[in-house]
């Protein structure tokens, strides 16, 4: 077993938590399941597992993943980031366990990752590659950003380094949840904007190159393009110059559904908001 505890937190994923804890075996020393008041088995699957299960309400994801990380009592070297939709595979196991002996006593602290996304039961190949984020990091190092939207794990010190084997995401239960997922991104994205936009995350100074460029593009180019417009835009570059059209009709209905429906939807937020605000009051 690897010196290492992995976080997950849960809410109604009784569809997900046996293949994500089970893609652990043989890697974890220990799991730690954050339930925030699941109403189907995962609780009872996680214990059937021998997860170490804690409830805590859900505020957002930042809170709750920062508090698991103060609050069960995490002794391990190194701390894990998953979630319940997750797993890893035998090679990208092999490939961290010789990471974190290789760097165990060095000034790299964490591991990055990207995903092969799978979307209703298909794996999306084009489109362009899955963001890499930062998953393992040395116990006390790793947090992540206080934010309601796109929330990065960072590390108070040290540097990173990257898994060149690809965990998996199925990232789809069915069209109905994806839906609800996506407007309830779409508010915690419009709180973000006017955050940003109002300058209340000026104070966010992590030292990471990778999440200060991400955040340029988003904020930076993004963002600086008309209202309605952008969606489009993107929409017809990710589907078409990143070649999404090849991943048939699951990449048609993810790419136009995340980035023209759901961007649209932010958008349309923003212009409700914006006009609420001129009228003198805000939601």
């Amino acid at each position: 077993m690897a010196d290492i505890t992995v976080v997950v937190l849960t809410k109604n994923e009784e569809i997900n938590i046996t293949d994500c804890l089970e893609s652990l075996n043989n890697f974890a020393k220990r799991v730690v399941v954050v339930d925030s008041g699941s109403e189907d088995r995962t609780v009872e699957i996680a214990k059937e597992f021998g997860a170490d299960v804690f409830s805590h309400p859900f505020v957002n994801y930042a809170t709750q993943f920062n508090w698991a990380l103060d609050n069960t009592n995490i002794s391990t070297k190194w701390t894990m980031r998953l979630d319940a939709d997750e797993r890893l595979t035998p090679a990208l196991i092999d490939e961290l366990e010789s990471l974190m002996n290789e760097h165990e006593h060095d000034d790299v602290n964490g591991i990055t990752m990207e995903a092969w996304l799978y979307f209703m039961g298909k794996r999306l190949k084009y489109g362009g590659p899955q963001k890499r984020k930062l998953m393992v990091f040395k116990t006390g190092i790793g947090r992540i950003e206080d934010r309601e939207m796109d929330e990065h794990t960072y590390l108070t010190e040290g540097t990173s380094v990257s898994a060149k084997e690809k965990f998996l995401h199925y990232d789809f239960k069915n069209l109905t949840f994806f839906i609800d997922k996506m407007n309830w991104y779409a508010s915690r994205e419009v709180k973000d904007y006017f955050d940003y936009i109002n300058h209340k995350n000026e104070d966010d100074n992590l030292n990471d190159t990778t999440i200060s460029n991400t955040r340029r593009k988003k904020f930076g180019i993004y963002y600086k393009l008309p209202k309605f417009v952008r969606s489009w835009l993107l929409f017809i570059y990710v589907y078409i110059f990143r070649l999404g059209f090849l991943d048939g009709k699951e990449g048609y209905i993810y790419h136009y559904m995340y980035s023209r429906w759901y961007r649209l939807l932010v958008d349309a937020k923003i212009h409700e908001e914006e006009k609420l605000l001129k009228r003198g009051w805000s939601k």
